[in-house]
């Protein structure tokens, strides 16, 4: 059996116009609520490895390189509980995407939000839980149409 032909990119925006808008507004929403763009971008990161999505895994590591986020921060992201280099909001908010991510019955819950809460305000908070919500949506359409990584 043959592996499936990828679908670009272009493919998808060409015949689903409205839906790409619609995941670019949230984004744009998520940007102008102020949250930190290093941030933001360790989570769609985070995220996107969970989900195993080669292309948006890919983005975001050079997203997070052209704004300068730390290399070793890119590096171990995939094991951040487990190193000191992140930061006490940086680990709130990647154990929120995670528990947003993964979702099973106890994934988030009060004790999750709860650390999230203790270094987000609440407006944060929801545009983080907002920009957790849009990169699982690209991951779910770039890993199951097998968009190629852009190397």
């Amino acid at each position: 059996m043959s592996e499936p032909a990828a679908i670009t990119q272009q493919t998808f925006y060409a015949t689903a116009p409205a839906a790409v808008q619609a995941l670019f507004d949230l984004g744009k929403a998520v940007d102008a609520s102020g949250l930190d763009k290093g941030l933001t971008e360790l989570i769609k990161l985070r995220v996107s490895q969970l989900n195993g999505c080669a292309y948006c895994t890919q983005l975001h590591l050079e997203t997070g390189r052209k704004l300068g986020l730390e290399a070793a921060k890119l590096d171990l992201v995939a094991v951040w509980p487990e190193v000191a280099l992140f930061s006490r909001r940086e680990k709130a908010a990647l154990a929120w995407a995670e528990a947003c991510t993964r979702l099973p019955p106890d994934a988030a819950t009060d004790r999750a939000y709860a650390g999230l809460r203790a270094e987000f305000s609440e407006k944060e908070a929801v545009f983080l839980t907002a920009a957790i919500a849009n990169i699982n949506a690209w991951n779910r359409i770039a890993a199951p149409l097998h968009y190629p990584p852009a190397l």
